[in-house]
Order: C-alpha cells, then structure tokens, then sequence
C-alpha cells in the first residue's frame, strides 16, 4: 500500500480530551463501582482480598485506558499485527511453562500479576481481522478464497487455547470472530454452511475431543438435579440465590448463599448472583441497563467512524465485551452450560479487567479519530 495510510491534522491534547466520550467513561466507572462493592460484600465487608486488589486495578488500567484513547488510531493499525503475533508468542509460552490453576494451563505469572495471554487474544484477533476487512469490498466478502486468511486468524489461537485445555475461551473467539464476519458483509449462507458444519462435527467432538469434565458440564446444564451435590452442586445454588433474592433484593450484606458460602466462586463468575440476591430483580435488571447503555455507545462510536477499520474494530470489541455479558448472566441463571466466563469490570479477575479497559481505549481512539481519512 502506498502512501500514508491515515491523513488527518495533528489534534491537541485538549482538543482529543474533548472528543473523548466521558459517559462511556462516566458508565465504566459505575459498573466498576458496582463490582467493588460486589466483591467487598463477597468478602464479609472487607475490603481484602478482593475488593481492594481490584480499585487498585482498575485504578492503572484506567489510566492505560486514557492512554490508549488519546494515541492516534492509525498507530494501533500499523501495531495490529505484532500484537497478533506477541499474543501468538504469549499462548506458546503458556504451554511450554504456564502456570497451572484450577487444572489447566493458562496463565503466565508474573509475580504481580498472573497474566491470561488468552483474555488477550481475543482483542487481537479483533484487531487483526478489523484490518484486514478495511479495505475489502463487497465481492472479496463473497470470495471464499478471499476468507482463509481470516479463517486462520481465528483458528491458530484457538488451536493454542484448546491445548490448555479451555473450550470456552476458544468458543468465544470463534463466536468473535463470527461477529466479525457477518459485520464486514459475509454472504448469510456461510453462516448457515459454518452451522451445519458445526452440528456434523458435535457428535465428533464428543466422542474424540471433549475431555470428561466438559462432558459432564453439559449434562449438568442439560439436568443439574441429577447430581445437585456434585456436578450440579454450582448452578443449583446459583438458582436458589437468584430465587431467594426476590424483587428488591435481601440488602447489602445480607445475602445468606454467599454469607454462608452455599454459592460458589461469588467472587469470580458468579458475582452477577451475589449482585441480585442482594439487590433483587430491580439491582440485577439496573446493571443490565448500564451494560445495555454501554453496547448504545460503542455503537454510536462505530456508526459515527468514517474509516471502516475503526467501524470494524469497535463493533468487534462491543461484539466481544457483550458475549462475555450474555454468556456469564446465561450461566449463572441455568440459561447456558457452566464455562470460565466473568462478568467485565465486576468480577475478580486482573487480566479480565486489564483487557476489559484496554478494548474500551481502542473503542474511545476510534471515537477521538473518527474523522480520520483512511486511504485504501
């Protein structure tokens, strides 16, 4: 490609701070809040281990957050594919000498932070397949040749999370990267063929691929009474909370499954369950609004973008931070099977939070430069 890729004047500092949108800001700062509070209930009423260790999170991710919104995008479009390839690097590294928790690999630990090179991934490949579908034209979608490439953007990482073993985080990617596709203006019936394709291989991949725990996971879902002390033991008491807590809620501290520790991983991806026994009905259908709120924003940031890359990187990122809202609540309700999926910005988690708010800077860059000229 010749020529500069993005042609637009330089722009103040001050004038990008106007620019950036203070209430996607204002809502991240709520859900945030919402979640220390979630966390600080978790923990009895105290601040520690939980509650603290994620202000001080969010706190620098923030601030990373800022810096991100306020870099010029096309400096994120020349660095998409070495973030691709770090983030290849990392997942490699995690199998050669990952840190194993909870009986997989999947984490680097790095003293101060255990990092998740696959939370990661997935805004990479985002970015990755934003760029390549900038220039594309309405033929090259319908070009099954021209969708390889895509296709291995997707599935090289997922290969590498399946390894770990982590089924869920593969199928988030692929469902991201699905997203994705049908945004840049793929033809619907490769949808319906990746459908089919899809139902021919479950029988496959239950027989060949699925490791024991996975299996039972989805008989759990499919009949949690069956075994409401063992497999089952999650999601029955993640019922009995949210049933318990009615419609306005026990109050604050006063939930009895997490107070008592009937309810499992409250801290991580159940939170949305402590939330709602306490709060009820209304504080659960409250948070939802704001999630809500912030999938209007990200699009309205998209719509806005004259440059396909920046339309393309936001709606992927709302795409991403959405399933994660959709697929966690699906979870904790008996909706969807059991699988490693927190809620962004309220559950526990550095890495989940870290990559939550920098996908947040990328979408406030593409809102600050949404004028920028992008040259094909």
């Amino acid at each position: 490609m010749s020529g500069p890729i993005f042609m637009q004047s330089d722009q103040s500092l001050m004038v990008k701070l106007r620019h950036l949108n203070w209430g996607l800001v204002l809502l991240i700062f709520i859900i945030a809040s919402i979640g220390f509070a979630a966390l600080y209930s978790a923990a009895g009423g105290s601040w520690d281990p939980w509650a603290s260790r994620q202000m001080q999170r969010f706190i620098i991710g923030m601030i990373g957050m800022f810096i991100i919104a306020l870099i010029d995008i096309k400096w994120w479009y020349k660095l998409v594919w070495p973030a691709y390839f770090i983030g290849i690097a990392l997942l490699i590294v995690v199998e050669l000498m990952g840190h194993v928790g909870m009986g997989a690999q999947r984490w680097i630990d790095l003293g101060f932070i255990k990092l998740q090179p696959s939370e990661m991934m997935k805004i990479a490949v985002v970015m990755a397949l934003a760029r390549y579908f900038h220039p594309a034209t309405v033929d090259d979608m319908r070009r099954l040749f021209f969708l390889i490439i895509p296709a291995i953007i997707v599935m090289v990482p997922v290969g590498l999370v399946l390894l770990q073993p982590d089924l869920g985080t593969s199928l988030m990617i692929i469902m991201a990267g699905a997203g994705m596709l049908f945004i840049a203006g793929a033809s619907i019936w490769l949808f319906v063929a990746g459908i089919a394709a899809v139902a021919a291989i479950i029988p496959i991949a239950w027989n060949f691929f699925l490791h024991d725990y996975q299996k039972k996971r989805v008989m759990t879902f499919l009949d949690p009474e069956s075994d409401p002390l063992g497999a089952g033991y999650h999601i029955t008491q993640s019922k009995i909370a949210l049933g318990s807590g009615g419609i306005d809620g026990r109050g604050f501290l006063e939930g009895t499954q997490s107070r008592l520790n009937f309810l499992p991983e409250k801290q991580t991806d159940f939170i949305f369950t402590l939330w709602a026994e306490e709060q009820g009905l209304f504080g659960g259908a409250i948070l939802l609004f704001l999630f809500a709120l912030v999938f209007y924003y990200c699009i309205w940031i998209a719509m806005k973008c004259r440059h396909n890359f920046g339309r393309y990187l936001a709606l992927g990122l709302m795409i991403n931070f959405s399933l994660y809202v959709f697929i966690n609540i699906g979870m904790v309700m008996g909706l969807l099977p059991v699988v490693g999926a927190p809620l962004p910005l309220i559950s526990y988690g550095g890495t989940s939070m870290l990559a939550a708010l920098i996908g947040f800077g990328l979408i406030m860059s593409c809102s600050i430069h949404s004028d920028s000229k992008v040259t094909r």
